[in-house]
């Protein structure tokens, strides 16, 4: 049973990712049309300075983790929110393309402060060995940022316009989710007993027996999340490449949310008496099996989707909890910033190797691409599993 306090603390997370990444990573889905209307910049262009931001996420991520292992997660996602409503500042004065690919580099300092990985860390530094239950909760709050926000994106930009609309994150982020961190969040988090290789804080090195489980977990998330930027950007694209209308391909591609939070319900559901590494097995597994579905044109479309969806949901839940299991609270925080380096440069440049694979293999060779990347990571969470049990 999760206590009132730590549930005022998960509730008040889970308002500021949501508002997060409806400002920063799910911003482009609403707005790159509407801003190379009014402007004439180039839609790649636009929907690459994400990418930008991303890249700029993975080289901050590490940063951020020491950053929140020495003082806790409060003033990290504090500054994260300052920097989400400068960037979203700067995108709306923009007056050229080089000054809008700026305003994404300063929103992916802010990706890197303020979304999953250092919420996950900041629980982790505040909760230590018990946070997995805090995680999953949060989770399923983060479930819940595209259903949120794009709504309100639209609304935003018919009313106000795409700059109107960049301003009212802005305006949101300096007046609802900073007031939240710095209120709900202790200033000072709790202190962490000794590390079992020594030494005292959260920067301690792994062990040499270790290395290998951390490789095998880095190898796991850099191809999860190509494979996440990918199916993200790209699902439309495959599915009517299959002869699936565009109303057809939009109500598929639906089924992919509501399996990501029923997958993470069933996680909690458990009530973490499993070992995270089952999570992530489950998580791999169900991708796997999902992606070779639609590979092979086996089984229903929806069925393959929310397999895969669900899959999703749990890997989520996976990458934040399987490393606080296997390498203890002390290092948590840092070594999530180190893991989210390689996945953040993957989702940013995994759409475009599918936008090249699609225009020069086809919609068939692209599904077979991603079964063999989902499969590659399943042989990869039996090595870590083994691993584990060693």
């Amino acid at each position: 049973m999760i206590d009132r306090d730590r549930l005022t603390v998960i509730s008040a997370l889970g308002v500021v990712q949501i508002l997060a990444w409806g400002s920063s990573y799910y911003l482009p889905a609403v707005l790159a049309a509407p801003i190379a209307a009014d402007t004439g910049w180039p839609l790649s262009r636009i929907v690459g300075a994400l990418s930008i931001g991303l890249l700029t996420a993975g080289v901050v991520a590490p940063y951020v983790g020491r950053a929140i292992g020495e003082t806790g997660g409060r003033p990290v996602l504090a500054t994260a929110a300052i920097l989400l409503a400068a960037g979203q500042f700067i995108l709306g004065i923009a007056p050229n393309l080089p000054v809008f690919v700026l305003g994404w580099i300063v929103l992916g300092a802010g990706m890197a402060a303020g979304l999953y990985d250092a919420a996950f860390s900041t629980l982790g530094r505040l909760y230590g060995g018990t946070a997995r239950s805090a995680i999953t909760m949060l989770t399923l709050w983060g479930g819940f940022a595209s259903t949120v926000c794009w709504p309100l994106s639209a609304y935003l930009v018919a009313h106000l316009g795409w700059r109107g609309t960049c301003f009212a994150y802005a305006a949101i982020q300096l007046l609802v989710s900073l007031p939240i961190i710095l209120m709900t969040l202790p200033r000072a988090p709790p202190e962490l007993p000794k590390a079992k290789a020594g030494g005292a804080g959260p920067m301690v090195e792994l062990l040499p027996s270790e290395r290998v489980a951390f490789r095998l977990l880095s190898g796991i998330m850099i191809i999860g999340g190509a494979i996440t930027a990918i199916v993200g950007v790209h699902l439309l694209t495959l599915l009517q490449a299959q002869g699936i209308g565009l109303a057809a391909a939009v109500a598929l591609g639906a089924l992919v949310g509501p399996a990501q939070v029923g997958g993470r319900i069933v996680e909690m559901a458990g009530g973490g008496r499993h070992h995270p590494i089952w999570t992530m097995s489950a998580a791999l597994g169900l991708v796997a099996f999902g992606l070779a579905l639609l590979a092979f044109g086996a089984g229903p479309i929806a069925l393959a989707l929310i397999l895969y969806g669900a899959g999703n949901g749990v890997f989520s839940i996976a990458k934040g909890t399987l490393p606080l299991a296997q390498f203890g609270p002390q290092r948590y925080a840092p070594l999530v910033g180190k893991l989210a380096r390689p996945s953040l440069v993957a989702q940013a440049l995994a759409p475009t190797a599918g936008a090249l694979l699609l225009d020069k293999a086809g919609s068939s060779w692209t599904y077979v691409a991603l079964m063999l990347l989902a499969g590659t990571n399943a042989v990869l969470g039996a090595a870590l599993w083994l691993t584990a049990e060693r």
